[in-house]
């Protein structure tokens, strides 16, 4: 599956691991709208998407839906703490546009996983990067200015701004649509 080889980078890996990591996969179409976990589940596999983007999001303690993240093309799909603890998950995560993907179950990525060494030195690997830019955002929302944010996420992340609607682009952001709809018309400006 060619579609996963960008996802699967790894030196350690071999060409005969790959086609069997890949045939662990399982190829799921999602319609816009539906959902890959709701809140309350256990997550019991990770997708990874190949076409289309999905979005995770959390209601807040006044009800008000809120973007925690976006997953695109080439990248994973997954509640870390839910399967990996198996339990049950505080977000949502669902398509926002139709997309294709492969699901892998939690059973057969442990097999994997300690079967072949490269498989864990990606996952490890993986895990790493992921938890660096949980970091990098973090540290963002508490010291960037708003136009800042966005400016690096539309460098960083260009198909979010093409593919998702503004409402969730400001959430993620940490700002109000009406923030959002400024801050857009003075980049505009700035050209």
């Amino acid at each position: 599956m060619p579609a996963l080889q960008t996802i699967y980078q790894h030196p350690l890996l071999t060409l005969s691991e790959l086609e069997t990591i890949f045939e662990a996969h399982q190829p799921v179409n999602l319609n816009k709208g539906d959902y890959l976990l709701k809140k309350g589940q256990v997550a019991n596999s990770y997708s990874c998407i190949v076409q289309g983007m999905v979005r995770s999001y959390v209601y807040d303690f006044n009800g008000n839906d809120i973007t925690t993240g976006f997953i695109g093309k080439d990248e994973i799909a997954i509640d870390v703490i839910s399967l990996f603890h198996q339990i049950p998950t505080v977000e949502y995560i669902q398509a926002l546009t139709d997309c294709k993907c492969y699901v892998i179950g939690l059973d057969q990525f442990q097999v994997l996983y300690h079967a072949i060494k490269g498989f864990n030195e990606w996952g490890r690997l993986w895990m790493s990067e992921s938890l660096f830019q949980l970091k990098q955002r973090t540290v963002s929302m508490i010291t960037d200015s708003a136009i800042d944010r966005y400016k690096k996420l539309q460098e960083q992340h260009p198909q979010i701004l093409q593919q998702a609607p503004l409402k969730f682009i400001a959430t993620y952001l940490g700002i109000t649509d009406t923030s959002l709809s400024r801050i857009r018309k003075e980049i505009v400006k700035e050209r």
